[in-house]
């Protein structure tokens, strides 16, 4: 199985996470930042990914070392799961329709860290989560995975629905671009026997 296990210490944040790429969608995410723990938990079960996480972060000065250092970890544990990345599909893209929002998740596992980042979020806040923050937590996937990865928002109003299309449409781009090439099976052996 394709397996991660990050811990990273710094003097904001002290993070565990670990990720399977194989898994089944469960998430157990506790990381202080209540709005972020709701969409991890979205992406791990749109990808499929066994997801785990906890953050003690300083929090009380506000959530932007937290959603960054977690953007951070999550990339190292896709870069640390994948390996040198044989065989895999490499590819992925996915269009989430959420009510009124329609956002485009892109993803090239390329080894070259790129973010496209056009989404438009009307409100700087979904409870005490700075929307803001959304961005920041991809700069770090992408900076620690790498990937070039496009995230376009053709439509929405709704921040919360918004951001919601940008987790789960990640998951699944992730999902398909991390996935076993059907042609190139022989090269990945955790895969062998399994599909």
């Amino acid at each position: 199985m394709r397996t991660a296990d990050i811990k990273r210490d710094t003097k904001e944040t002290q993070i565990r996470l670990s990720l399977c790429l194989d898994g089944t969608g469960k998430a157990d995410i506790r990381t202080g930042v209540g709005f972020l723990d709701h969409m991890l938990e979205l992406f791990a079960r749109h990808g499929d990914f066994d997801l785990t996480a906890t953050c003690c972060g300083d929090v009380q000065v506000d959530f932007h070392h937290s959603v960054e250092d977690l953007g951070i970890c999550l990339g190292k544990a896709f870069t640390e799961a994948l390996g040198d990345k044989r065989g895999i599909t490499r590819y992925g893209q996915f269009l989430l329709p959420m009510d009124e929002t329609l956002v485009l998740c892109a993803v090239d596992l390329s080894g070259r860290d790129f973010l496209g980042w056009s989404v438009n979020l009307p409100a700087a806040k979904v409870g005490d989560f700075d929307t803001e923050l959304a961005q920041e937590f991809w700069l770090g996937f992408v900076r620690n995975c790498p990937a070039s990865i496009h995230i376009r928002q053709l439509a929405g109003e709704n921040t919360h629905h918004i951001l919601e299309a940008v987790f789960k449409g990640m998951g699944r781009a992730l999902k398909m671009a991390a996935a076993p090439d059907r042609n190139h099976l022989d090269e990945i052996p955790s895969t062998k026997g399994v599909l």
